[in-house]
């Protein structure tokens, strides 16, 4: 075994060995429904206590709002991904009528993509007889080079689960201290409390998004934590200035 061979047998085998775990694998969906959830309930929080509304209906709008709206997004994040993979199939299945209709035309354009990089003469044969001689690698090789298109291999009722399981859980930190409140009254500033809880959410699913984007730490918390900041700061001088006209 040569060098290169070596390297690539143990990166085969490196490959086969990293199999990520269902977290690991719908972390996406979890961070993104994750920040969803945390941004709009704080928001419907802010907005309430600019209003001056009563711990009570803060929490009845806040839980409304995270059920449903957990509920409607998830909905929507496993409709997207059905979608994608029945278009997938269509496209798929569109190939492989062409390719036992149209054999010789498939040919051809397996020929014009590798001929476009860089393949000719007895090479360029070769490849198209390697790739054409097995009709599942065909349609492999058209899905993938002439319509650009690759399967997504995540299950999209888990990607519904993850996006809601995410939603609810990181969107709770808003509400936990005003519930806590009306069973346990506090002698304390809970918006504060909530404010700083809730700074905390966004840091961790912000570091969580990092790893999802492999991009700097410190740039995924501080963009994840602003942009709860606003969306909290607009929602409350929203609630203040209506509760202000309304009350007229």
């Amino acid at each position: 075994m040569n060098i290169e061979e070596g390297d690539i047998s143990k990166g085969h085998l490196e490959q086969e060995n990293a199999v990520p775990s269902h977290f690991e694998k719908y972390l996406a969906e979890f961070v993104y429904g994750g920040i969803d959830g945390c941004v709009t309930t704080f928001a419907v929080v802010a907005g309430s206590v600019g209003a001056g509304l009563d711990s009570a209906i803060i929490i009845i709008l806040g839980f409304a709002n995270l059920l449903a709206d957990g509920f409607s997004m998830s909905i929507g994040a496993y409709l997207s991904a059905k979608s994608e993979r029945d278009n997938y199939h269509k496209h798929r299945n569109r190939e492989y009528w062409e390719i036992r209709h149209m054999p010789e035309d498939e040919k051809e354009e397996i020929r014009a993509i590798y001929r476009e990089k860089g393949f000719n003469g007895e090479l360029l044969e070769q490849v198209v007889s390697t790739i054409t001689s097995d009709r599942d690698r065909w349609v492999d090789v058209m899905m993938k080079e002439e319509l650009e298109m690759i399967k997504d291999k995540k299950s999209p009722l888990l990607i519904g689960f993850f996006t809601y399981i995410s939603f609810i859980s990181v969107g709770l930190i808003p509400l936990f201290v005003y519930v806590w409140d009306f069973f346990i009254p506090l002698d304390l500033n809970i918006f504060l409390i909530t404010s700083i809880l809730t700074g905390a959410g966004f840091i961790l699913i912000g570091l969580l998004k990092t790893y999802v984007n492999q991009t700097k730490m410190w740039k995924g918390a501080l963009e994840t934590l602003l942009l709860g900041a606003v969306a909290a700061i607009v929602a409350y001088y929203v609630g203040d200035i209506l509760d202000h006209l309304l009350s007229r």
